[in-house]
């Protein structure tokens, strides 16, 4: 079994690929490599490493799901921060919340895409006004005076308009002229896509144009994301697809028929990413049947393949990635879990929607569907995003600014619920500070950021800009580890996350090469660990998570689990140490129980030593006390997008 039992440190294996990073590492990490992890390096090749190179050697940072007071809950919630605020917030220029706090990054993104809800979009702002075409309606009048009467009124307004939407209560007719075919609706739409343009900036900045397409299927969430590659030119041919009858549709397959008319009509190209399958009730990614009873065939896995890339697989309501009841074994599948019911909790969860609602176990079913269909509709890469309605992209701890304005800083968010009902509660200290994309991209365009998506070349983090590789392949060796320039040899000699493995060679059994250097001025790493899913002969899946590479001289327990790192937090002071953990990991891992036979699937989680959640600096620094009940540390972490193995034959 080829595992690395300590840190290695690679600096050099990463001021290649970002050189901006090198300063971070400490000298005493530096290495001279040997002349046989050199020799046969640049045969047939420029002695310049860079000069026809053809790979991304840049990760560049981004949130592929924000929201603006143009959203209607998030408006309702208090929003009055618009696309401009957005777009300069992610630059990193300071702006004034909605709450009337100054707010501004540690760090500017690199991309950004403001994905505010279509449905409904614009209506806020002409029901706050008291618009008469809204007025007439009676639905709208109580929420209207809620809304003018403020305080408890206000808010009991905004929830009761947001339930009924997410129940599919809402007046059609109210709704026209903010759907397709409204004049208003049409002129926002022309809004956005003027406002990404204008602040695009390719080489600095880039504005991906994008919506929401929310749908609820009676407060079970099935929301899907949709990205531009192309700007106003093409986009704005178009207004964004809606749920709400008469004109939109629930149906992930009626999504897809509208970003097939998109670009048979325009030329351009988009892609759709879901999330939130923790608050789906078990509808997010079926394997027999969707909810509306149409059973799963070719057409519908063929077609989700085709235009969901990418998966948000951890944001602001809670983390996606696995579960304690589906994956007992793994020590760090319980983390920042959400699973009390579906969005509005007008619904209490049971154990047996769990299967239908994680990353990892759709990874797994896509095996199986992939069997019976000839297509793996779950075959998607890993993205982070905030989610937040607050045009304020924040991820991290230090520096949170809520899921909505009314969770905004104040001494009172973490005990206010973000939704409590009879069914349940997600209380206020449990709203997530996450998460951020990393994406491998030759440039900061809008055709190379979407290019790497669409390839799945990208991955999630929690937060932290942690550097990331993963590359898989059937010969990789510790001298290509060592070599100063690793990603040479993991474009050469394999594939990069999101990609499949190519051709088996002889009898080898995959290798994987990967490596960590922690964010500059985050916390210290822990461990790599590979997670394997496989489907075995009897069409039954399975999972293993192996650790690969830790800091420090720990090791495995007589369960061949790695033990915990430590804790340095102070919870009291709101701080930790980097005394433990290590600002670098890498290894190439040999999978020791590889089949030939069995399909499978890899992916890399890089995490971090425990530090402090968002609330233990509220406390710190509004001087509160913290609910008993609330998780005072985490760890936080990334997720690669996966490596495929496909049996031939």
């Amino acid at each position: 079994m080829n595992i690395r039992k300590s840190s290695y440190h690679v600096p050099i294996v990463l001021a290649s690929l970002m050189a901006s990073f090198v300063a971070a590492v400490p000298a005493s990490a530096q290495f001279n490599p040997t002349k046989e992890s050199l020799s046969n390096l640049y045969p047939g090749k420029a002695y310049s490493p860079y000069a026809e190179r053809t790979f991304p050697s840049q990760v560049y940072w981004g949130d592929t799901h924000l929201h603006t007071g143009l959203s209607v809950d998030a408006g309702l919630f208090g929003a009055r921060l618009g696309l401009d605020d957005a777009y300069r917030f992610a630059r990193g220029e300071q702006v004034t919340a909605s709450s009337g706090q100054p707010a501004k990054l540690g760090r500017p993104l690199d991309w950004l895409v403001i994905a505010d809800h279509s449905d409904a979009m614009g209506f806020f702002n002409d029901l706050a006004a008291g618009h008469p075409n809204i007025l007439k309606f009676e639905q709208a009048k109580p929420w209207y005076e809620g809304l003018q009467a403020g305080g408890e009124a206000s808010a009991a307004a905004a929830l009761n308009l947001i339930t009924t939407f997410a129940q599919g209560k809402i007046d059609p007719k109210m709704m026209a002229e903010y759907s397709p075919g409204g004049k208003t609706f049409r002129s926002i739409w022309d809004k956005v896509v003027d406002t990404a343009d204008r602040f695009n900036d390719p080489g600095r900045f880039t504005a991906l144009i994008g919506f929401e397409w929310t749908s609820l299927v009676a407060g079970n969430n099935l929301h899907r994301n949709v990205i531009f590659r192309d700007g106003a030119d093409k986009a704005g041919q178009v207004v964004p697809y809606t749920t709400q009858p008469p004109v939109g549709s629930t149906d992930p397959l009626d999504l897809y028929k509208w970003l097939e008319n998109y670009e048979a009509k325009t030329g351009g190209s988009a892609l759709a990413l879901a999330h939130n399958g923790n608050l789906s009730n078990g509808i997010m990614f079926p394997v027999d049947a969707q909810y509306t009873g149409r059973a799963l065939d070719a057409t519908y896995v063929e077609k989700r393949a085709r235009w969901e890339p990418m998966y948000e697989v951890t944001q602001i309501k809670g983390d996606g990635e696995a579960h304690p009841l589906l994956s007992p074994d793994d020590a760090f599948a319980d983390y920042e879990t959400w699973d009390a019911g579906n969005l509005d909790l007008s619904e209490a969860k049971t154990k047996d929607m769990l299967q239908y609602e994680y990353a990892r176990e759709a990874l797994k079913n896509g095996l199986l569907l992939q069997q019976r269909h000839g297509t793996n509709p779950y075959k998607f890469g890993m993205v982070g995003s905030t989610d937040s309605h607050t045009a304020l992209s924040t991820a991290e701890e230090d520096n949170f600014f809520g899921k909505a304005t009314n969770a905004e800083p104040k001494p009172s968010r973490m005990q206010h619920p973000f939704t409590k009902t009879d069914k349940g509660a997600f209380e206020g200290y449990q709203l997530v500070s996450s998460g951020y994309t990393g994406v491998w991209a030759e440039e900061n365009t809008r055709a190379a950021i979407w290019d790497a998506m669409a390839r799945k070349e990208v991955y999630a983090t929690t937060g932290p800009r942690m550097i990331v590789r993963f590359f898989g392949g059937w010969n990789y060796t510790d001298q290509d580890l060592n070599s100063r320039q690793p990603a040479f040899r993991g474009y050469e000699k394999g594939v990069p996350m999101g990609g499949d493995l190519p051709a088996r060679k002889a009898e080898s059994s995959p290798t994987f090469m990967i490596y960590a250097l922690r964010d500059p001025v985050g916390a210290n790493l822990d461990r790599i660990q590979v997670v394997k899913g496989w489907l075995d002969k009897d069409g039954k899946t399975h999972e293993k998570v192996y650790d690969v590479a830790w800091s420090g001289g720990r090791e495995p327990g007589a369960d061949g689990n790695v033990p915990p790192v430590g804790n340095t937090v102070d919870v009291k002071n709101a701080n930790w140490t980097n005394t433990i953990g290590t600002s670098e990991l890498g290894v190439v891992w040999t999978d020791p129980d590889f089949d030939p036979a069995q399909n499978a699937f890899y992916y890399a989680r890089v995490i971090e030593i425990p530090t402090p959640r968002w609330i233990v600096y509220d406390a710190f620094r509004f001087g509160i006390e913290i609910p008993k009940e609330a998780a005072t540390t985490h760890q936080e972490r990334a997720y690669t997008s996966p490596i495929w193995y496909t049996q031939k034959g």
